[in-house]
């Protein structure tokens, strides 16, 4: 009987394309793959290691396929993925319930690393991080109608709370031939929906070509046939061009919608960041976007209690929030990060504040985002279907104006005897609005 592998992978869809591309090596060399991981016979927890709150759930995921070990019911865990990249021999050491801690150059080793462990043996290994493989086949674990593309990974902003750097390297990209096979396959698999993915999408290309070529992949990618939808994230604000904004009016598969995270807003807190601009320079970008591609949807993230935050910077941020009024807003506290310049920074702000911080910003947002649902009351939306709600007896889908798992959804009712198909789109008219999201009627 073939061995039962399963796989846990949290944190960001960046580290879900390293499971794929790890599962498809398994199901090629034999092993059986299991959505239940409860069940396998051998559990590979492809952790984050991001900030503080991901290694815990990291660590609570772990412990909680030892309990399962202990029962019998588990036979073997593997640790790869950030976690285990950033602290290594450390999480080995402390966690001895793992029988295999990989980094991230070992995940192309996968295979014989599931060898090794079910024949009894325990492995520790650490190669060097050019190992790691951006492209091969994948295991989508998406619904069949979208999937994730990472154009690139690793980061070279070097902006001071991040360890991304520390634990993926600097910016590599993959090559235009390789995304466009990539997004052809997904295409005749059947999805309908792409979301391009790196650590700074805008920053594609800039390591192997000597400049960015956003702009152009996108014309090709909007060539290939059956994509519906081609959604942007992780867009750096300085990296926003005229160019890119041009092809994204242009085109009509390019979803009006930008990711863009700030960070913040106020100069100083900016530079103890390393990055760059101001309220100023931050609102002329969302006018130049909004003039450029009208319409549009914007979302960002913002960190509030960054070392040496003053009353003043907290004041400026939220008069942002307020003014601007970004469709789509997330807030977090700051997280100090072991081997981060800001970790030893003074004016370390405590928890305490960072929290209350993050409550007022998001009571601000909740305002926004409320006037925003408010107003598409009435208007007719084109939604991507993806399942029904028994409970609420409706069906629910995403409209152009929201990414999968960030943002909200759209539930909506159906004329008698209509039933829609999973990963369709449809016409709904929007009626009311319900927290983060809206309901409606589909329209025949």
């Amino acid at each position: 009987m073939s061995v039962k592998v399963g796989m846990v992978s949290l944190g960001c869809p960046k580290n879900q394309m390293d499971a794929e591309l790890m599962l498809a090596k398994l199901e090629k060399a034999g092993f059986r793959i299991t959505a239940d991981s409860g069940l396998a016979d051998v559990v590979i927890v492809n952790t984050c290691g991001f900030i503080e709150d991901a290694k815990r759930e990291s660590i609570e995921n772990i412990l909680e396929f030892a309990a399962l070990k202990n029962e019998g019911r588990v036979k073997k865990i593997i640790v790869t993925g950030c976690m285990a990249e950033r602290y290594r021999e450390e999480v080995a050491r402390e966690l001895p319930e793992c029988d295999a801690v990989i980094g991230l150059g070992a995940n192309r080793d996968i295979v014989d690393v599931v060898r090794e462990v079910t024949a009894g043996g325990t492995v520790c290994s650490f190669p060097d991080r050019s190992c790691w493989e951006l492209d091969g086949d994948r295991l989508q674990t998406t619904p069949s109608f979208f999937a994730y593309l990472r154009i690139a990974d690793g980061c070279d902003n070097r902006c001071t709370y991040c360890a991304i750097p520390l634990i993926r390297g600097g910016l590599r990209s993959r090559t235009e031939e390789a995304i466009l096979a990539e997004a052809q396959t997904l295409a005749q698999n059947g999805v309908k929906e792409l979301i391009l993915i790196a650590q700074d999408v805008t920053a594609w290309g800039m390591d192997i070509y000597g400049e960015s070529r956003l702009p152009q992949l996108l014309r090709a990618l909007c060539k290939v046939e059956g994509l519906h939808w081609i959604r942007l994230l992780y867009c750096y604000p300085e990296h926003i061009t005229d160019e890119l904004l041009t092809v994204m009016r242009e085109e009509e598969k390019i979803v009006k919608y930008l990711d863009m995270p700030i960070q913040h807003v106020s100069e100083p807190v900016l530079r103890a960041m390393n990055r760059r601009g101001d309220a100023e320079s931050l609102k002329a970008l969302v006018g130049r976007i909004r003039e450029a591609v009208p319409n549009i949807v914007l979302r960002t993230t913002v960190m509030v209690g960054f070392p040496g935050e003053s009353k003043a910077d907290f004041a400026a941020l939220c008069a942002f929030v307020k003014d601007v009024k970004i469709e789509r807003l997330g807030c977090f506290a700051y997280s100090p990060e072991e081997g981060t310049p800001a970790a030893v920074m003074d004016g370390q702000v405590s928890d305490k504040m960072k929290q209350r911080r993050r409550d007022i910003v998001m009571q601000e947002q909740a305002l926004v985002t409320d006037a925003y649902n408010t107003a598409q009351v009435g208007k007719v939306t084109e939604v991507l279907v993806e399942s029904y709600d028994r409970y609420a007896e409706c069906w629910f889908g995403r409209s152009a104006a929201d990414a999968p798992d960030i943002d909200g959804k759209v539930f909506f009712t159906c004329p008698a005897g209509v039933r829609p198909t999973v990963g369709d789109f449809v016409k709904v008219r929007i009626t009311d609005t319900m927290d983060w999201d809206l309901m409606g009627e589909m329209e025949e």
